[in-house]
């Protein structure tokens, strides 16, 4: 058990065995970030506030989405005059990625500033290289796990397809509301067809721009250009498409009201004109969708 900040420490599973280290130190408060209940090694009688968040050290594992949440319970214990223990089995690669985002958010330093503080004082942590973009991403969120962030909905449909790759089940709160059952002042675009609303502004995914014409340079076309252009418009998937969705990895996107071709998805991903790789890629065509604007009622 090292200190790390002030009435922070991080650890390993043997830590809570050692009553009275842990009693020495002040700790009031165990992070638990392991796949093994850890109840069966605390002290009976230890009086410890507990938190357990289930995750295996594998690059697949969401911790970005608890990083908050954690942050939160190490704080309570220092704004309580006690110290917080963070361990996983080793101490060296969960708990090392906990600890390296609550000294981001506590001292709104940078991933790579965080945990190279974090190495000096325990040289062998070894975040996994998962938690490490997951980490990158945070500090792009500015340690602040926003689910209205297109960078975290592009992040949460990249685990939906590491966790259910038959995609027979998903989670019905992935999918944006039906924008065509309520009404909203925000940008909206209908299909150019039918007028039939399918998505909003706020459904939006940006991703950086591609290579252009050198991107695609494996399909050996004389058509193209250097030009670099998105030419389709990348979404979270909508309430209307959720049929179409299931139990398939990609296809067509329909119209709900009309049938004419939108676009596609594939949940492994697909090329954005501009040379980016998008994963997972819900798409439609710019030229099958009008953007709509409200106009301004102001005098």
């Amino acid at each position: 058990m090292l200190l790390v900040d002030p009435g922070l420490f991080i650890g390993t599973a043997a830590d809570l065995n050692d009553s009275q280290g842990l009693a020495d130190a002040g700790v009031t408060h165990i992070l638990s970030v392991d796949s093994v209940d850890p109840a069966p090694l605390l002290p009976a009688d230890g009086g410890f506030s507990r938190k357990w968040i289930n995750v295996s050290d594998e690059a697949t594992s969401d911790l970005l989405s608890h990083m908050d949440d954690c942050f939160l319970f190490i704080q309570e214990a220092l704004e309580g005059g006690g110290a917080a223990l963070v361990h996983c089995q080793a101490g060296r690669s969960r708990s090392a990625a906990m600890v390296t985002a609550c000294l981001m958010k506590r001292h709104q330093l940078g991933f790579t500033e965080a945990y190279s503080r974090l190495q000096s004082t325990k040289p062998d942590v070894q975040v996994n290289g998962g938690f490490e973009e997951q980490l990158s991403l945070y500090e792009a969120l500015q340690c602040e796990v926003d689910t209205a962030s297109p960078l975290y909905k592009q992040y949460r449909l990249t685990k939906i397809t590491e966790k259910y790759p038959e995609l027979q089940q998903v989670p019905r709160e992935l999918f944006a509301a039906d924008p065509a059952h309520s009404s909203s002042s925000e940008v909206s675009y209908r299909c150019r067809k039918c007028r039939r609303t399918l998505f909003r502004g706020s459904s939006l995914l940006s991703h950086p721009v591609g290579g252009g014409a050198s991107a695609f340079s494996h399909k050996k076309t004389s058509k193209l250009t250097g030009e670099v252009q998105c030419t389709s418009y990348f979404i979270e998937p909508v309430q209307w498409m959720e049929q179409a969705l299931l139990g398939v990895m990609d296809g067509q996107l329909l119209c709900p009201k009309c049938s004419s071709k939108l676009g596609s998805f594939s949940w492994c991903g697909d090329q954005c004109s501009c040379g980016r790789w998008v994963t997972p890629a819900f798409q439609l065509h710019r030229n099958r969708v009008d953007e709509i604007r409200q106009l301004s009622t102001h005098q």
